[in-house]
């Protein structure tokens, strides 16, 4: 790989989340975003604040408050933000570094962490392949930090709230009863170094095709059409 140099205005901090869905989605809007910060707002109040109820409500706790079947552990640390050492491709150290905050961070009896990544989802599915790459990139970043020192990551995994029913009724507060999973994930760093060599060759390559069903694509394409004849 030859040594890269970052036009300007572009990104070079990686984000976790998208090795996963911005990978799995389109590479034209991620190589845009990455080389001239152009992106699409999305708008997801209510899970920002479902995610952050969930989070608040781990701190302090042992993992089988958590769940029974989570290594055994605490909660170390909740919503904390790592930086990697910059990422090296091919031999070839890159201007890219992983940068991201993790949910939570568990302390085991032997000394290593575990990386939790808490979600709300309408049914209990295991999505832990899907995520396995971001979970991954946390520990990247934990194991070869750009400035603290690494820490030994041994575990990670999804702990999925769903909802069951709601509870109580209109003459006091209603609750929503909740369902609780564990869905571990084994460590691969073969898995993150693969990836991360695939979107950084990507984002610094020629403009990738847009993805066939990408509907901002097709929104602007469709909208740049439209105003030509205007």
């Amino acid at each position: 790989m030859e040594p890269i140099t970052l036009r300007e205005g572009a990104r070079a901090f990686i984000s976790p989340s998208d090795l996963t869905f911005g990978w799995d989605n389109c590479h034209r809007c991620l190589w845009l975003y990455y080389n001239h910060q152009v992106k699409a707002p999305m708008f997801m109040p209510l899970v920002g604040d479902l995610a952050e109820m969930q989070e608040q409500s781990c701190i302090g706790k042992t993992a089988s408050d958590l769940n029974a079947n989570m290594p055994e552990g605490k909660v170390f640390k909740h919503a904390g933000w790592v930086v990697s050492k910059p990422i090296e491709v091919e031999g070839v150290v890159t201007p890219f570094a992983v940068r991201g905050k993790y949910d939570l961070l568990m302390e085991h009896p032997d000394g290593t962490f575990g990386i939790v990544d808490c979600k709300f989802q309408a049914n209990p599915s295991d999505k832990s392949k899907f995520y396995a790459v971001q979970l991954e990139a946390y520990a990247f970043a934990l194991e070869n930090p750009a400035k603290d020192a690494p820490i030994k990551v041994s575990t990670a995994g999804l702990l999925v709230w769903s909802p069951v029913k709601v509870r109580g009724n209109s003459s006091g507060n209603f609750g929503l009863e909740l369902s609780c999973n564990w869905f571990p994930t084994p460590r691969s760093p073969e898995l993150i170094a693969s990836r991360l060599s695939d979107f950084i060759k990507m984002i610094t390559g020629p403009v990738p095709p847009a993805k066939s069903n990408c509907e901002q694509c097709k929104y602007i394409d469709t909208r740049s059409e439209i105003l030509k004849g205007v």
